[in-house]
């Protein structure tokens, strides 16, 4: 029997003659772990769940926190009122509708304050200390301004929306490599392309992580807006289920509020997948979970 030698061997290489059969040659496809499977995420929530059923079972105090099937029971009740959806509509509305205005504000200060120094020098400051305003403290100026309808809430998401995406595009625009706004200038690329091929896709990575970020903002603003007078909405739902004691509706609403939110996060990764496809990092890192997937 002949031997076979590895032709890619370096000199220095030691070996025992024996040629690497065709099958050890051959790419194996890496073993789907446990940590990769997609039921993954979801076995604390479930686990908190059964503990929590549990308790409720065994006489725990329900009028503190109601068992899981009695929230599911309320949330039916609702539902069959037609009042659930409703409420999870108009919150929806309110809080696209800030965040479409906020992340708009927010990310035209970023792009301006990132690539002018003088507005930078303007801006940001002032930026940065109505940033650490709570949004409690700004109730009563509202509530002023705007009265109690629609606006007072819409203003309080979209000024919650805006901050995270003003800051990662300001910083994503920063951090952009000056080799590549150094090589436009030597090739004198229009300003226009400028920043559709470069400091736009240069930001992406950061935009779409305050983007990210901001989702979850809106959610925690949308309650604070919606103690203002409110008449209808998950907030409004949560406010009344308390002065009621309706514990079971409260937690309903607690709940919504974090699925509304996991959703909002979901479409955040998707649009990650879509728009930094081009990204050698992020091609990379799709492509490892795409392999331990199979």
């Amino acid at each position: 029997m002949s031997t076979l030698t590895d032709p890619t061997a370096g000199s220095g290489a030691t070996g025992t003659g024996l040629g690497t059969p065709d099958s050890a040659r051959t790419t194996r496809t890496p073993r789907r772990t446990f940590a990769s499977r997609g039921f993954v995420p979801w076995v604390v929530p479930i686990v908190v769940l059964g503990f929590w059923q549990a308790a409720g079972s065994l006489g725990g105090p329900n009028n503190f926190l109601p068992a899981p099937l009695e929230v599911i029971e309320a949330a039916v009740r609702l539902a069959e009122r037609g009042s659930l959806q409703t409420d999870i509509l108009i919150s929806t509305r309110r809080a696209l509708i800030g965040l479409v205005i906020g992340g708009s504000i927010g990310f035209v200060l970023g792009l301006l304050n990132g690539v002018s120094r003088l507005a930078e020098r303007l801006f940001d400051t002032s930026l940065q200390m109505v940033r650490t305003i709570p949004h409690l403290a700004l109730i009563p100026l509202v509530i002023l301004w705007f009265g109690i309808g629609e606006e007072a809430k819409i203003f309080l998401v979209a000024l919650g929306v805006a901050f995270p995406i003003y800051l990662n595009t300001f910083n994503g625009i920063k951090n952009i490599d000056q080799r590549l706004l150094e090589m436009a200038l030597v090739y004198r690329i229009p300003k226009r392309q400028l920043f559709t091929q470069i400091v736009i896709p240069g930001a992406m990575p950061s935009i779409l992580v305050g983007f990210r970020y901001a989702l979850g903002i809106m959610w925690m603003s949308l309650i604070v807006a919606e103690t203002i007078g409110a008449d209808s909405g998950l907030g409004y739902m949560a406010t009344t289920a308390r002065e009621f004691v309706q514990m079971d509706v409260v937690v309903l609403s607690i709940i919504l509020y974090a699925i509304l939110g996991k959703l909002s996060d979901v479409i955040a990764v998707q649009l990650e997948r879509r728009f930094l496809r081009w990204n050698p990092v992020f091609a990379k890192k799709s492509k490892k979970k795409a392999k331990a997937s199979v």
